[in-house]
């Protein structure tokens, strides 16, 4: 029986390998866009009111809550380094705290929502609710001068950031853009290679991201006249999306049965 010579063989598991990782990530490539393509067409709208939502809340708490974000988890780990040097041990404490929260808040959103698929009849709506509340009861905690109320509004955005992740199958983030500019910027790179451009995918990130801006400005604007009583806005939005996911799916449950 032939024998290849040891240097061919190496050469054939190499590119073997490699075959099999280039299957590997274009069947992960096409699930991903396969799942895009099956979301409803809704989504897009709820993503961009859900970043809206946030931006507003960031913003207040960049004006705010001590110039503290309360959605980049990322920015507030690196103040927590900082902090250990620089900053006193409450300080660090407290920063901390604000990582909890959004943490806690994500553990909420994925012990309600079970799954990672869009189906009607999941406990959206009461998210949305929760969300609202924990919203609410920021306002109040900072209108006292409580700094608990960081850590309601923290607890919020990874309720509401799980949520959209949940619904989307891993997709949307609508509470931070560096994985939604990260994830165009492949696409736009796949497509100079001569891959196909996925327009709604696109068309979705856009959405989230001029949601995300949008709503930041018009946090800025009723935080400079209401304070703290801003929060209100992005509480009530969250009312209403419950409400109205509430109706759509009674609607399409009576429209199956």
């Amino acid at each position: 029986m032939y024998l290849a010579p040891k240097s061919c063989r190496k050469t054939y598991r190499g590119s073997y390998r490699l075959y099999k990782s280039y299957i590997k990530h274009r069947l992960l490539l096409t699930s991903t866009n396969t799942l895009i393509s099956k979301l409803p067409k809704w989504i897009e709208y709820g993503a961009f009111i859900l970043a809206f939502v946030a931006g507003c809340i960031n913003a207040i708490g960049l004006l705010g809550f001590e110039h503290q974000s309360v959605s980049h988890v990322s920015g507030t780990a690196t103040l927590v380094g900082t902090s250990v040097l620089n900053s006193s041990v409450e300080k660090t404490l407290h920063l901390i705290g604000i990582l909890v929260s959004f943490f806690i808040g994500a553990a909420i959103s994925g012990f309600m929502l079970h799954g990672n698929s869009l189906k009607l009849g999941k406990h959206y709506d009461t998210a949305l609710i929760l969300e609202s509340c924990l919203i609410f009861t920021a306002l109040y905690l900072l209108s006292e001068g409580s700094f608990y109320g960081h850590f309601a509004a923290s607890t919020a955005l990874g309720l509401q950031n799980a949520l959209a992740t949940t619904y989307s199958g891993a997709i949307i983030r609508t509470t931070h853009l560096t994985g939604i500019f990260t994830d165009l910027g492949i696409m736009l790179g796949a497509a100079f290679r001569g891959e196909i451009f996925d327009n709604r995918k696109a068309i979705l990130f856009i959405l989230i991201i001029t949601g995300f801006i949008v709503g930041g400005t018009f946090g800025a604007y009723l935080f400079d006249l209401y304070k703290f009583n801003a929060l209100l806005a992005p509480g009530f939005i969250c009312l209403g999306l419950a409400l109205a996911y509430r109706i759509y799916s009674m609607n399409e449950y009576s429209n199956e049965t």
